[in-house]
């Protein structure tokens, strides 16, 4: 099977198995496939595995929710891909696997593993960009209205992990794409900071 096939069918079976939202939904995975190949092209990385690894990034998540909260969902997405790579039987050299199933792993902020590949890197940086500027923003507040916060919560959010995703990136063109979005989370974050403190 042809890569743009392999491709289309790993598609339709991420968009099958997305969550049914803005936040993390198939949207977002469509914004780090797009943010991956734009980086993975000038850095000429192997765009089969980003493909492959940026489509099935969050295919856990859904599970993540349904008894499995001990569990990060990029571990529970890199099984689900695994499971769904070697039973449809693509044809995908194993070092190319590997690298996919590293790449998501490796991708969650919050999963404390080291990306060691370039694609890895990539993939990762590629999922924090999209956590930062205006849809980083809308993705925050939508969260956390979704998981019954309001305000507080929102900049409790920012101050944890939105503004410091910056200085996260592993890539120097992935910091300099970070720049302009990061700018806006921080006006937004002065702003919001400035009018919770008014006095009536």
């Amino acid at each position: 099977m042809k890569d743009d096939k392999i491709v289309s069918k790993i598609k339709e079976f991420a968009l099958k198995n997305s969550e049914l939202d803005d936040t993390h939904g198939f949207k977002h995975v469509e914004r780090v496939y797009n943010l991956s190949l734009l980086i993975g092209k000038k850095l000429n990385a192997n765009l089969t595995v980003l493909k492959i690894a940026a489509l099935l990034h969050d295919v856990g998540r859904i599970y993540e929710e349904k008894g499995n909260q001990n569990r990060n969902h990029a571990e529970i997405s890199a099984q689900k891909a695994l499971d769904y790579l070697i039973s449809n039987d693509f044809k995908i050299f194993q070092k190319d696997i590997d690298n996919v199933i590293h790449s998501i792993k490796a991708h969650s902020f919050s999963n404390n593993i080291v990306p060691k590949t370039l694609e890895a890197k990539i993939l990762s940086d590629a999922d924090k960009l999209d956590a930062i500027g205006a849809i980083g923003l809308y993705r925050t507040i939508s969260f956390t209205t979704k998981n019954k916060g309001g305000i507080n919560e929102v900049i409790e959010h920012l101050e944890r992990k939105i503004i410091k995703l910056k200085d996260e990136m592993y890539l120097e063109i992935s910091k300099e794409l970070a720049k302009e979005r990061h700018k806006i989370v921080v006006n937004f974050y002065d702003e919001i900071k400035k009018e919770t403190r008014l006095k009536s």
